[in-house]
């Protein structure tokens, strides 16, 4: 593709949370476009979605849709992007994977542009973007991992609705509304995916995101194991995951403990590596109670990161808290950020 100073663009699952985020974030950062494509599932094609000030009807998506385009960002389900992302390689188009499609295979960059951003210049017209829970952590660790090695990683988490969709988020505001005026009512949708059972999620903690997998991780676990290591370029770093549902909207949060392989490196240690890091906020200073929360992160950019302590064990450990948007840092502005970087550094 020659290089350009404008680019024609389509969202594949327009009209979804993340599509719309994508969208908002596109306009912020002012991306140098031509031309939008928004598509969809026929049921929602023939929408109207304002963008730029200007009115655009939503089309449905086929492999014919990609004709004359640039870059195509996709969000609407891994089934949609195994059977559509192919038409939109062979008609030109370089793909932004927003779904798990295509992350682990070995041909495909999975980037954070802040971690690994020279893994784009190997695509092969697919670029796919991680896990949500994945982006943040890694952008944490990246610095001190640089600085002063890695070899474990322990992460619980604790994920805003969400992350599991729109549904999810109508069943938080729908249960809470529920408990406060005292009516009681079934819930109606599931908000953990291939969940029989259904527990009720406002009020409550669900140790379960995605599928459980033979090992007895779940979908989300795996994904931030597997993705960890792949991003950072550590095959051998030791990771494991729990991943906890929690009844709030907004971002997600981590709780995270490393092993580095430098000895006697204290908290201000990384301190200083973190605040060097593009991307990343440092909020922590206990004596004024300071650290990031779900709330005080959304809408925002940044990944931020608080409560670092050296383990009262381990030389080599230390424990961190770790908060992004997850729409935002976690789905549509890496996505973005990915698209700059392959015009920035011309390897479209």
């Amino acid at each position: 593709m020659k290089n350009k100073s404008i680019y024609d663009i389509a969202i594949v699952g327009a009209t979804g949370a993340v599509g719309q985020k994508i969208m908002d974030v596109l306009e912020k950062r002012n991306f140098p476009i031509g031309s939008i494509k928004l598509l969809s599932s026929k049921n929602s094609a023939g929408k109207k979605i304002n963008f730029f000030n200007e009115e655009i009807i939503v089309e449905e998506a086929t492999p014919e849709s990609f004709t004359n385009v640039d870059i195509a960002f996709f969000s609407a389900g891994g089934s949609v992007s195994e059977a559509l992302v192919p038409a939109a390689i062979e008609k030109g188009a370089v793909v932004i994977d927003n779904t798990s499609a295509y992350r682990m295979d070995a041909n495909v960059p999975l980037v954070v542009p802040e971690v690994n951003e020279t893994d784009i210049k190997n695509h092969k017209g697919l670029i796919a973007n991680p896990n949500c829970s994945t982006i943040q952590m890694v952008t944490a660790l990246k610095p001190i991992q640089k600085a002063y090695g890695l070899n474990r990683i322990i992460v619980s988490t604790y994920q805003a609705v969400s992350g599991s969709g729109k549904k999810a988020v109508d069943e938080l505001d729908k249960q809470t509304r529920n408990y406060v005026n005292k009516e009681e009512t079934k819930p109606e949708v599931l908000p953990v995916a291939g969940d029989k059972r259904h527990y009720p999620i406002a009020f409550n903690a669900l140790p379960q995101i995605d599928v459980f997998q033979e090992n007895g991780y779940t979908a989300e676990e795996m994904k931030m194991i597997n993705e960890t290591k792949k991003i950072m370029h550590l095959p051998d770093v030791k990771v494991a995951a729990t991943c906890v549902r929690l009844p709030f909207f907004t971002s997600h949060a981590e709780s995270i403990y490393i092993e580095i392989d430098k000895e006697n490196i204290n908290p201000t240690d990384i301190w200083k590596v973190l605040e060097s890091q593009e991307g990343v906020v440092l909020e922590d200073d206990i004596q004024t109670q300071t650290y990031p929360t779900p709330l005080s992160a959304m809408d925002k950019d940044e990944v931020f990161v608080g409560r670092v302590r050296k383990d009262l064990d381990c030389d080599k450990g230390f424990h961190m808290w770790v908060v992004s948007d997850n729409l935002l840092k976690g789905a549509a502005l890496n996505t973005v950020q990915i698209a700059e970087s392959l015009i920035k550094n011309k390897w479209l």
